[in-house]
């Protein structure tokens, strides 16, 4: 004769639980990290990326987990014209900060100095 299936328990849906927000960083944005770091630079022809993770370092940014940021930020700050590429391509070579965005670092510099 013919069995008949088991019959199936119906599948209760959980509902999903919402992941924590995560908290924000407390520092600057790293695109104003990385001017200030070549605004400060004294070097006549701009200042190389690899000298650029070594002031963002000593800054307290962990520039192993952060490389790919910062790579797509030079190369950002480079397209609108906020940092001027003396050698090399993309995110490579050497920076420059566009005059300015000199003049506006050193003066907030002025300013933080005052408080």
């Amino acid at each position: 004769m013919a069995e008949e299936a088991p019959a199936v328990a119906p599948v209760v849906k959980t509902p999903k639980k919402k992941a924590a927000p995560k908290p924000k960083s407390d520092g600057p944005p790293l695109p104003t990290l990385i001017i200030s770091a070549v605004a400060e630079s004294k070097e006549r022809k701009g200042v190389s990326l690899s000298a650029v993770k070594k002031a963002l370092a000593a800054k307290g940014v962990d520039v192993v987990k952060a490389n790919k940021r910062i790579n797509a930020a030079v190369v950002k700050l480079v397209t609108n014209g906020t940092l001027a590429q003396t050698k090399g391509s993309g995110a490579s070579g050497s920076f420059k900060g566009s005059n300015s965005q000199i003049a506006f670092f050193k003066i907030l510099k002025c300013f933080n100095a005052r408080k």
